[in-house]
């Protein structure tokens, strides 16, 4: 018998189901943040602290640009996996190819954009005088390689739009694995400095997109590549970007603001600067788990809605909220207490591991507001409603956010308040998104949907 890894998530324990089905999920997303932290503890520790600063403090302008297509890429998935689905293997393939055209497409403006307009957001950033010479480095190779790392995304929507999430996560760990192996070859040995960690991530990142797309070119499956099959379905491309542009709208935006969140901590100095990298690298990794929940929640609510168990569905989204904060607050307090070994572990500079380990001390014990943000949201998703999260999203995290940030440094010359810029933006969407959620009668609309 062949095993399945198909989940049917409106039957047994709960609590079971969604850890088990969150697993996989926090696997991949955890190898995907080791590219970037990775490049920052090697270069913080064997080039410096400024070199740190540089390559931690440009995330918001590659996010920007990453956050807008991984929506497109999101909307090019769903189209794939309904013609799947629907064993439509003429519209697959046509939709498989018009996806890739379009990733090598938007590559390509995006490279031109992101090299050239460099000097400018580095500026616009109020990016450390000190730190900008190998900011632009790096951010100039990222960019002239950044094909590689959309392809890579690409090619593993594909794979998991049509039932595969195995290969796709093999090859992420193979990838993030010679990613270290090269870091340490082209920094240590080469002595390329960040220029060598921009070149490992781009080597590491093609390595895994000849493998997917190599899996792609020679599977006898009707969702394979050719290259002779290569042209652009305008139809299919509408319906990718009907579906995805306002995912990568709040993405894009989302990641457009932080650029000004950066900004504020730079005008503090290099030490800011390279503090507030090495805290985003590590609360990255403690946000991890409870993505993975929220995004187990999604397809748990879906599967619940179409089978009309609302009370399972509450008890879901209860137990969801349970096991993020389990596991989010012990992180939390950990960091807390061990706040300057963990900057540590980025670079040794003074300033450093003083604004790293306040930047921490000061936002972790907020983290758990998320877990509400993120569980809310993958349950009005799983009821259909895509746009409210977005909306809450956008108006806390940019024009909230933005407000205080404005407000607040023409009252108070402290970085204290600025450091606290992004708990106020998950406190006012955590309470929005419990308002919403509580009094929006979303069973009322799911009765209505279900019976329809």
């Amino acid at each position: 018998m062949r095993k399945s890894y198909v989940v049917d998530m409106t039957r047994g324990p709960i609590a079971k189901e969604l850890v088990l089905f969150s697993l996989p999920l926090l696997a991949g997303n955890l190898f995907q943040q080791f590219y970037n932290t990775v490049d920052s503890i090697v270069v913080g520790n064997f080039v410096g602290a400024y070199a740190l600063g540089a390559v931690t403090s440009v995330g918001p302008v590659t996010n920007t640009l990453i956050g807008f297509f991984m929506g497109l890429a999101t909307g090019s998935s769903v189209v794939i996996s309904q013609y799947f689905g629907a064993k439509d293997a003429g519209r697959l393939r046509r939709s498989i190819h018009t996806s890739i055209i379009m990733t090598l497409l938007l590559a390509g403006i995006f490279m031109c954009i992101g090299y050239f307009a460099t000097p400018s957001l580095l500026s616009l950033m109020q990016t450390p005088a000190e730190v900008v010479p190998e900011a632009i480095v790096y951010l100039r190779i990222y960019f002239l390689g950044i094909a590689s790392l959309m392809l890579y995304n690409m090619g593993s929507g594909i794979l998991r739009a049509v039932g595969d999430s195995r290969h796709p996560l093999y090859y992420l760990i193979l990838s993030s694995l010679l990613n270290i192996v090269l870091d340490l070859v082209f920094v240590i040995w080469f002595k390329q400095g960040v220029a060598g960690a921009a070149y490992a991530t781009i080597i590491s990142q093609f390595i895994s997109d000849l493998l997917i797309f190599g899996q792609l070119a020679v599977c006898k499956e009707s969702y394979s590549v050719s290259l002779a099959e290569m042209h652009l379905d305008l139809s299919i491309l509408r319906r990718i970007f009907w579906l995805g542009f306002p995912a990568g709208l709040q993405m894009a935006l989302t990641a457009f603001s932080n650029i000004f969140v950066q900004s504020y901590i730079n005008a503090f100095g290099a030490g800011a600067t390279s503090g507030w990298g090495a805290y985003g690298r590590i609360d990255s990794f403690i946000l991890l788990p409870m993505q993975a929940v929220g995004l187990a929640v999604t397809t748990f609510v879906g599967q619940n809605a179409g089978s009309h168990t609302v009370d399972r569905i509450k008890r879901g989204i209860r137990d969801a909220l349970l096991i993020a904060a389990g596991v989010t607050i012990p992180l939390s307090l950990l960091m807390v207490s061990f706040a300057p070994h963990m900057v540590r572990l980025f670079n040794q500079d003074a300033a450093v591991l003083y604004y790293g380990a306040l930047f921490l001390r000061l936002n972790e014990p907020f983290d758990v507001f998320c877990c509400s943000n993120q569980i809310y949201a993958g349950a009005l998703r799983g009821t259909g409603d895509a746009k409210t999260p977005m909306c809450i999203m956008l108006f806390s995290f940019v024009l909230c956010r933005q407000v205080y940030l404005f407000l607040i440094s023409r009252v108070v010359h402290s970085i204290y308040p600025i450091a606290l810029g992004y708990p106020f933006g998950w406190a006012i969407c955590s309470l929005t998104m419990f308002l919403y959620f509580k009094h929006s009668h979303w069973e009322r609309r799911l009765s209505h949907e279900v019976y329809a």
